[in-house]
């Protein structure tokens, strides 16, 4: 239920395309100073979601309030985003490029605070079209901040980029955190999503199917750990009273009892040199609720 720390807030939410209703009645809230993130399948309604709190797309149904009101001007001078596909400015550098977009806005926050910032020292006097992908994406997010947003919008910001420039953009997204700001995260990372998220909301059909923190929602969902041994250890698990599933070369076992599935594994001969246990993880949710099918 929204309180006196909600900043955004969604009731009923929907979006209709002709026949097609991508959002239906959906409903959030966002507290100030906390990391939502929205996960859902290809088709979930994600992006129309974004969209709608966004203010660049009108709802076909339902309220959206920033602090209170509707959103409005005030909002949008308050908010930054940072699209999953941008086209920057072509032929011009990247000192250049943040002196245009800082001019866009009443009030703006220090370049020189945002270059470093976001690691962009190295790359000022180059032109935009040679940036490489994390640095494009630092770039993108410098210009998300340079209105200095009290919300801040983040719709899949590292897809494509290697592990390593992934972490770092994480980094720079936890300094934002401790600054106090609301950040709105759209990734299909589950890591991604668990590492930064305060709250999680998976969608599905457009419409939020379980919302809470990371950890909370596992453990509502899941008792237990996954022990996991190669195909050739344990090619008929059934044959030992085990339930378990074919995940590629593994075979995975469910349990909350781990003694005594170990138990059945050693009275059955069954080699352990390759056993793994992990926990549950948000990937292990996200199957559960939305199906392993593969969506358009």
């Amino acid at each position: 239920m929204p309180n006196n720390r909600t900043v955004l807030v969604a009731n009923g939410l929907e979006k209709q395309y002709g026949k097609l209703k991508a959002v239906c009645g959906l409903a959030l809230a966002v507290e100030a100073g906390h990391c939502l993130g929205l996960l859902g399948p290809n088709g979930a309604g994600k992006t129309s979601t974004l969209e709608m709190l966004e203010g660049l797309s009108t709802p076909s149904g339902g309220e959206i309030y920033y602090k209170g009101q509707p959103i409005g001007p005030e909002f949008r001078n308050e908010a930054g985003i940072m699209f999953q596909h941008t086209a920057l400015p072509e032929f011009i550098t990247v000192r250049e490029t943040l002196r245009l977009f800082s001019r866009l806005y009443p009030r703006t926050r220090s370049v020189s605070e945002l270059v470093a910032r976001c690691n962009l020292e190295e790359f000022m006097d180059r032109d935009s079209r040679r940036l490489s992908g994390g640095q494009r994406q630092r770039l993108l997010l410098a210009i998300a901040l340079i209105n200095d947003p009290s919300v801040l919008f983040l719709d899949e910001p590292t897809t494509g980029l290697d592990p390593q420039a992934r972490r770092n953009f994480w980094h720079l997204i936890d300094d934002i955190k401790r600054e106090g700001k609301t950040v709105i995260l759209s990734t299909h990372y589950m890591e991604e999503a668990y590492v930064l998220c305060d709250e999680i909301a998976i969608m599905d059909h457009g419409q939020v199917i379980a919302s809470g923190s990371p950890d909370d929602l596992l453990s509502q969902r899941f008792n237990g750990v996954v022990m996991q041994l190669p195909v050739e250890a344990l090619p008929d698990p059934e044959s030992l009273g085990i339930q378990a599933r074919r995940q590629g070369d593994w075979i995975e076992i469910e349990t909350s009892d781990i003694n005594a599935t170990l138990t059945k594994l050693l009275t059955g001969n069954v080699a352990l040199n390759g056993l793994r246990i992990r926990e549950r993880t948000l990937e292990d949710l996200f199957l559960d609720l939305t199906g392993e099918a593969l969506r358009g």
